[in-house]
């Protein structure tokens, strides 16, 4: 309903243009939020909106929400959206204000986030003094999942790990965040707020829109910390939990301002522009320099490319080097590729894998859940992956027979002894690229010079070049 409908009478309290009219989270119920009655994230959702609206920022704003309750904040507000691991909010918000120096970037996070996996991010973001906003929500509790005691907890406050009331001699003193945060230098403001009654929301309102000014003009970090009633983990009523914000949470965290460095503050130093494509060689002190020719075979353009392959086995077999040669193949043939490895830490016989991935399109995750291709140097690697290869994918086996009760009959598989082919070399050593060459053989498509130009970069000792050439020209061989 509009003013225009009702004459004499002036609407002071509406739906923030910044926060959607529906809320599509669910098919049904559009119009409420996953929140529960009396949740103070309802209350802050409306500061925060309404701030956007009055400093004319939706446009560019960008939420960085992580796990916890704020994990749907892209389901209420109309502005862009990152979603970070958790606790990881302030680390991405700093990429991506950097990233995009003209965004404004709110980093959005609960009690058992900030101040506890993430307490090494917020803590080196406030200190770099980061042009960054955050909206910290503390409770004293981890709400979303299930009630555990967060750093913040109350001494004496039962929760589901600490069902006898936090103690100071086993589980230490309630982290106060705000002080904390304040005795570093960068910080340009940090303030403590409550919804413990109208009074407090009031003033949490002006802290809330502050934090986000601040940011507009470029001063540096802020943070407002504000006091949340949680009744369904609390176990109290909405009325109860807000009058337990005032007598009992006001008591461990007394509100106020921390720093305010807003009025003297230097704004943040303004982005260096990019340097000019052509000044990069005198940048890196290479201008004039002769650069080498590139092996770059140019693939024919309907030659399909897109690979997925895990590689797998013990350390000191090779498992990496195999995965990087590949991947740098991939890239001196002008496609797109990733490279992730994963191992234990031992350097030596502890499990060890990779994951590969080569394609003409932009890669989306360098994760492969279900490889086209498994390169299994050992059985405790085959019997640990073979069963997550892509139908109709390859596995190549170091063994004399594939074991019997892991055959599948949608698979490929070649099952050879790599390493017995390496010893008659001359070095055990050289099985992953006995393996490689099968691979490459098996996938058709990385030309031969791409792989030496790889293995130029990789293993720059000419003598084990000369003998991983040779490997790989057998295990070509093997392949059929």
């Amino acid at each position: 309903m509009s003013s225009a409908t009702m004459p004499g009478y002036e609407i002071a309290h509406a739906r923030p243009r910044s926060i959607f009219t529906r809320f599509e989270r669910k098919q049904e119920l559009q119009h409420t939020t996953h929140f529960c009655p009396g949740c103070g994230h309802g209350i802050l959702h409306k500061m925060v909106g309404r701030a956007i609206d009055e400093l004319g920022i939706q446009d560019r704003t960008i939420m960085v929400g992580p796990v916890g309750c704020s994990v749907f904040t892209y389901h209420y507000f109309d502005v862009g959206h990152v979603m970070s691991a958790h606790g990881r909010a302030p680390a991405v918000a700093t990429g991506v204000r950097r990233s995009r120096p003209q965004s404004i970037v709110l980093s959005y996070q609960g009690d058992g986030d900030l101040s506890a996996i993430g307490l090494a991010e917020i803590v080196h973001a406030a200190n770099r003094g980061e042009n960054v906003t955050v909206i910290f929500v503390n409770n004293a509790v981890y709400s979303m999942t299930g009630g555990q005691a967060a750093p913040t907890t109350l001494l004496g406050m039962k929760t589901a790990t600490t069902p006898l009331g936090r103690s100071a001699a086993k589980e230490g003193y309630p982290l106060r965040m705000s002080e904390l945060l304040a005795t570093l230098e960068a910080p340009v403001y940090i303030e403590r707020v409550g919804l413990g009654d109208n009074r407090s929301i009031v003033q949490a309102q002006r802290a809330v829109r502050r934090a986000i000014e601040n940011q507009v003009k470029g001063l540096g970090f802020s943070l407002v910390e504000v006091l949340a009633p949680c009744p369904t983990i609390w176990k109290k009523s909405p009325v109860e939990a807000q009058r337990w914000v005032r007598s009992a949470m006001e008591k461990s965290f007394p509100l106020g301002v921390f720093r305010d460095r807003s009025k003297d503050a230097a704004p943040w130093p303004a982005d260096e522009a990019a340097p000019d494509l052509e000044k990069i060689p005198e940048i890196l002190g290479v201008a004039g320099a002769e650069l080498p020719e590139s092996p770059v075979l140019a693939l024919a353009a309907d030659v399909p490319v897109d690979l997925e392959v895990r590689v797998a086995g013990f350390g000191g077999q090779g498992v990496l080097l195999l995965g990087e040669v590949l991947a740098e193949a991939g890239l001196e043939a002008g496609l797109e590729v990733s490279w992730l490895p994963s191992y234990g830490p031992e350097m030596r016989s502890g499990t060890s894998n990779c994951h590969v991935r080569i394609a003409r399109e932009p890669i989306d995750t360098p994760l492969v859940a279900a490889p086209h291709l498994l390169v299994a140097m050992n059985e405790p690697a085959l019997r640990k992956f073979a069963a997550q290869v892509a139908q109709g994918g390859t596995i190549l086996y170091n063994g004399a027979a594939f074991p019997e009760q892991l055959q599948r009959p949608d698979l490929r598989v070649i099952a050879r002894p790599f390493a017995e082919i390496a010893l008659e070399l001359g070095n055990p050593r050289a099985m992953n690229m006995v393996m490689l060459g099968a691979l490459l053989e098996l996938v058709g498509v990385l030309p031969a010079a791409c792989v030496r130009a790889a293995l130029a970069q990789l293993v720059p000792n000419p003598k084990w070049q000369e003998l991983d050439l040779r490997a790989i020209a057998r295990g070509r061989a093997m392949a059929v």
